[in-house]
């Protein structure tokens, strides 16, 4: 099951609906509040957001692709007040394509104390990351990227601030949260992202990952339901006048990551601050495919398109210059 959120011509309300098995139409479901409310529901009450959603029925059928020609998207979860959703994500927990693969192993090979404090994580990940019989694993790298203000729709923008030193797309899949009455977290769903980070600016110094991963991302447009299979497939582009000046394959999902998705999870949701009832949280797992490691400079104007498979319509933003910001702080 796939589903998306969008509003009508004239209006702001959300509307959650399930796409097609063609991808062609919108079935919307006959509830108010989105998928936020149809997710609460279903984790207070114990029941599948499936069973939820077919005891709500269809109100109507719309065409999809007039709905995304026309701009009219929105993540496909919101929660009314943006300041109750965790934007955050996790790192260093892919193991890159099967051409880099062996040639990673062989950077972990050496004597820890000769690693990088990365490579250190990485090789962490790698022998313990994902553990068996129900233990825990070792923790991955963590970092806060904002609130639901941050998130941006699919086919919006994302804003190169003017203190930036870059601006560049992770393609990356990211789990959907919320969490029940009794403040135990539930899964919704998985919706792709772009996980928009400065890397000139990470690459620096290690120590400022944080202050690079504050800048605006987006999911969507699509929340698939259910498993995420062992392997996703996808492909990431940057367009510039609409000519394609950089494409590349990558591939998530478990069998592509040295963590496995439950001990990401855990360590994400064993702060019980987390677990706050009534919240959202979108937790990205991270990517190893950059076009800055390929040397580009992304432009105000250059476009992303993420897509893969699974996951249905491409998410689609363009990078935009941000106006500059006082950051002056006068006392009360």
């Amino acid at each position: 099951m796939r589903l998306v959120q969008f509003h009508d011509e004239g209006s702001t309300d959300v509307r959650a609906a399930q796409v097609s098995n063609d991808g062609t139409m919108l079935d919307v479901i006959a509830t108010d509040g989105g998928l936020y409310v149809l997710a609460m529901e279903a984790a207070d009450s114990g029941r599948s957001l499936a069973e939820v959603i077919a005891d709500k029925g269809v109100e109507e059928t719309v065409d999809y692709e007039q709905v995304a020609a026309g701009g009219r998207m929105y993540p496909p979860m919101l929660h009314p007040d943006p300041a109750h959703t965790l934007v955050s994500g996790t790192g260093l927990t892919h193991l890159g394509s099967a051409s880099t693969r062996s040639a990673m192993h062989e950077k972990t090979g050496g004597e820890e104390e000769e690693l990088t404090d990365s490579m250190k994580m990485f090789k962490w990940g790698l022998e313990g990351g994902k553990p068996t019989d129900g233990a825990i694993g070792v923790e991955p790298e963590w970092f806060f990227k904002g609130d639901g203000s941050w998130l941006v729709r699919p086919g919006g923008d994302l804003e190169l601030p003017e203190y930036a030193e870059d601006g560049g797309e992770e393609p990356e899949v990211a789990g959907v949260y919320v969490i029940g009455e009794g403040g135990a977290p539930f899964r919704v769903g998985f919706v792709l992202m772009n996980e928009f980070s400065d890397h000139v600016l990470e690459r620096r110094n290690y120590l400022l990952l944080a202050h690079s991963k504050l800048r605006t991302s987006s999911i969507g447009p699509e929340l698939l339901v259910g498993d995420l299979p062992e392997s996703v497939e996808g492909t990431s582009r940057i367009l510039r006048d609409g000519e394609v000046i950089w494409e590349k394959p990558f591939v998530r999902g478990e069998a592509n990551m040295s963590h496995s998705i439950a001990n990401l999870e855990h360590h994400h949701f064993k702060y019980t601050r987390f677990c706050r009832a009534g919240d959202v949280h979108v937790h990205c797992f991270g990517t190893a495919t950059l076009s800055f490691a390929d040397k580009v400079k992304v432009e105000p104007g250059d476009v992303f398109e993420i897509s893969a498979n699974g996951f249905g319509r491409p998410l689609i933003n363009q990078v935009v210059r941000a106006g500059a910001a006082s950051a002056h702080v006068r006392a009360l």
